[in-house]
């Protein structure tokens, strides 16, 4: 099994050498900073990076919300479990905006902060970071899809269908079932919006060897031509 990475960052001394132990007694090995500066020296330096990072937010050289937007911003996604006295839903919220995995106050048991640490590990040991489909790709962190490494230059929207249909691969789904999928609400009388954004999106795979057919009555199914 190999030894997952933990770096703490806290300028609370008793607290990041709690975090520490804990977290070395339960299988981590565990990294520490004390201010933003040390965190950005151990992720700028020569040894591997952690598996996840767990940011405090009140640091003393800055803020943790601006760190956690500058990694996402950088392109970097290590997981981030954002650690606070800031007990306050619009804090959680923008946290997650920013892309923060997960979110704990202070004061919390440690066995949540373990089952936390635990849960964003495995979450994100599932989730590629590419899929492939012949010529076709999708990057799904940068969220853009290329045929043969030419951009296909897709909406959010058109990626979001691609990868529904790439995720249910000849099956068949109902321009309603697409529309609550991709548009997060009930299609009602919106069909010319999925109809619109297969259209398009049809047109950018003609060279991918795959194509979105559609089945009178029952819906549409992505497969190779």
């Amino acid at each position: 099994m190999i030894l997952k990475t933990i770096l703490c960052v806290e300028d609370e001394l008793k607290i990041l050498e709690n975090n520490r132990k804990t977290l070395t007694d339960a299988g981590y090995s565990v990294l520490t900073a004390e201010n933003l500066a040390e965190a950005r020296a151990i992720l700028g330096g020569t040894h591997p990076p952690p598996d996840l990072i767990v940011l405090d937010i009140m640091l003393p050289d800055g803020n943790g919300l601006d760190y956690l937007k500058e990694l996402r911003t950088a392109g970097n996604d290590i997981p981030i479990i954002m650690l606070t006295a800031w007990n306050r839903g619009e804090h959680s919220a923008r946290g997650i905006e920013l892309g923060a995995d997960d979110y704990i106050g202070k004061p919390f048991v440690y066995a949540d902060l373990l089952a936390r640490i635990k849960k964003v590990l495995t979450q994100t040991e599932r989730i590629p970071k590419q899929i492939t489909r012949g010529t076709l790709s999708l990057d799904l962190i940068s969220v853009q899809a290329f045929i043969s490494d030419e951009d296909l230059l897709l909406t959010q929207k058109e990626f979001s269908l691609l990868l529904l249909f790439i995720q249910h691969e000849g099956k068949t789904m109902s321009a309603e079932y697409l529309y609550e999928k991709v548009w997060g609400q009930q299609m009602n009388f919106n069909k010319r919006a999925v109809e619109s954004g297969l259209s398009r999106l049809r047109t950018k795979l003609k060279l991918s060897g795959y194509d979105i057919f559609t089945k009178r009555g029952e819906g549409y199914c992505f497969t190779k031509k």
